[in-house]
């Protein structure tokens, strides 16, 4: 009965957690290659540029590019204006290829960003969200 328990809570454990992503350099480099230019577009305040960059869910989703911008000014200012972007690893989270990034925000305070990355027919990758987290506390 014990041992059907540890069995059970390892995988709901492994269900929770994210894991590493086995995804090939090349791939890692291309995936970080379009978070890098979204956020540089969205520097330059360039809609249409960063736009480009989203999974095409995404852009079904907002429909123009000035309604993903007024969208993300409006959500999303760690990753519209940082003042640190650093990439950490990439993890699978709920099935999906994850971008792990530590953001400090034009306000100081530091986030992780998750951006869940979807490889498209031609094998080059989009971004299919962001999510913002408060960073993860270590463990004492």
């Amino acid at each position: 009965m014990v041992l059907r328990f540890f069995i059970l809570f390892g995988v709901m454990l492994a269900l929770v957690l994210p894991a590493q992503a086995q995804v090939s350099t090349s791939d890692q480099t291309a995936i970080r290659e379009v978070i890098e230019r979204q956020v540089e577009a969205f520097r330059r305040d360039d809609g249409a540029a960063a736009f480009g960059y989203a999974s095409p869910n995404i852009q079904g989703m907002f429909g123009t590019a000035e309604t993903f911008m007024d969208m993300v000014r409006q959500g999303y200012q760690p990753v519209y204006r940082p003042r640190v972007f650093e990439f950490r690893e990439i993890v699978t989270l709920q099935g999906m290829v994850t971008q792990k990034v530590h953001v400090i925000g034009p306000d100081g305070r530091p986030v992780t960003a998750l951006y869940p990355m979807a490889q498209q027919p031609d094998g080059s990758w989009r971004i299919e969200g962001c999510y913002l987290q408060a960073p993860e506390d270590p463990q004492a």
